[in-house]
């Protein structure tokens, strides 16, 4: 069932909010061969401390939870946690008035049961693709800023590589042996790029072989 058009999901985490064990078993069994990683909740206190405890991409809910109502939880979520994450509502009805509840909430979008796994990932597609194709945008924006600052281009190797192989949260986790070893670089330059890096609080050492990088001084100084 892989396919190069779901490879994207692999670094997203989804929650999953379904009362039916059995179901939700399914489902994740699927879910987690495409995503980093699904977590499962079957009612609003949980959903909201897997939200509140971990980094969540996009919600799949059902919206009659056992004496709950998961668009409540999202308008929850939304207007009193001032949390706002992509959302999918699944239900075994086709109520009108759940349909406008989700329209007004801007749900990203609304499934009837039983759920064709392939349309769910389509759905997950359809959702993350803008996301990602943002990400990769603000990358390449971050890339020339980066190479602005240093203002030689001959190093444009070495920063391409530190902006490529930053995680989520702009960490660097290589050494400059690492970076020797991708790429066909002296250790001098490679320690002069990470010097004039750090001079402009751009990217700051905050451990061994781990590094931050800061896009705020970038802008800062062109500014």
């Amino acid at each position: 069932m892989h396919n190069h058009n779901f490879d994207l999901f692999s670094n997203y985490n989804l929650l999953y909010i379904e009362d039916d064990v059995e179901l939700a078993r399914q489902t994740v069994d699927v879910l987690e061969d495409f995503v980093s990683k699904i977590f499962h909740a079957t009612n609003s206190k949980d959903a909201l401390n897997i939200i509140k405890t971990n980094k969540i991409d996009v919600i799949i809910t059902d919206i009659l939870l056992e004496n709950e109502n998961g668009i409540d939880f999202i308008r929850h979520l939304r207007e009193k946690e001032n949390i706002i994450i992509p959302t999918i509502v699944t239900t075994a009805y086709t109520d009108s008035q759940y349909l406008l509840d989700a329209i007004k909430l801007k749900i990203s979008n609304y499934l009837v049961k039983p759920i064709s796994i392939k349309e769910l990932l389509e759905t997950l597609r359809e959702i993350l693709l803008p996301i990602i194709q943002e990400k990769v945008i603000q990358k390449n924006h971050n890339m020339l800023l980066t190479i602005s600052a240093i203002g030689d281009t001959k190093q444009v190797e070495i920063i391409r590589f530190i902006i490529d192989n930053l995680d989520e949260n702009n960490i660097l986790n290589y050494s400059y042996g690492d970076i020797m070893d991708k790429i066909s670089v002296s250790k001098p330059t490679v320690i002069k790029v990470f010097k004039q890096l750090a001079e402009k609080n751009i990217l700051v050492k905050i451990q061994n072989r781990k590094y931050q990088f800061f896009e705020s001084p970038i802008t800062e100084e062109r500014s």
